[in-house]
């Protein structure tokens, strides 16, 4: 199974997911995330097939989040603006986040990793 991985290499939680994967001997494709942003589209996707609400997709821990008052701002906004929003900024977006084109974990939490890629 191919497994996608977006990443920003800088990100304490990001190298613990990889180390994670790298320790099961499971090969991931990582993709910076601020270099190579998902799109509109693929963020779409991948929301649909979480299952989580949109807010889980965003980095409320981020510097950019808290400059552009996200917090305040995200309960207005359209599905389609937030997505826009997302898409325009890898920063904004929370990380890891890894699929195989079927399942999507947004974050790294091992017993939900172990649940969902042993």
């Amino acid at each position: 199974m191919a497994i996608t991985f977006y990443e920003y290499p800088k990100c304490g939680t990001c190298r613990k997911a990889k180390k994670w994967f790298a320790d099961k001997g499971i090969e991931v494709n990582a993709i910076h995330i601020v270099e190579q942003p998902p799109t509109k589209e693929e963020l779409q996707d991948l929301l649909e097939k979480s299952g989580l609400e949109l807010k889980k997709f965003f980095n409320t821990s981020g510097q950019k989040y808290r400059e552009l008052g996200l917090k305040d701002k995200l309960k207005d906004m359209s599905e389609e603006e937030a997505l826009t929003l997302l898409a325009s900024d890898g920063m904004l977006i929370k990380r890891p986040i890894t699929t195989d084109g079927t399942k999507v974990t947004v974050g790294f939490k091992e017993e939900q990793f172990e649940e969902t890629w042993s």
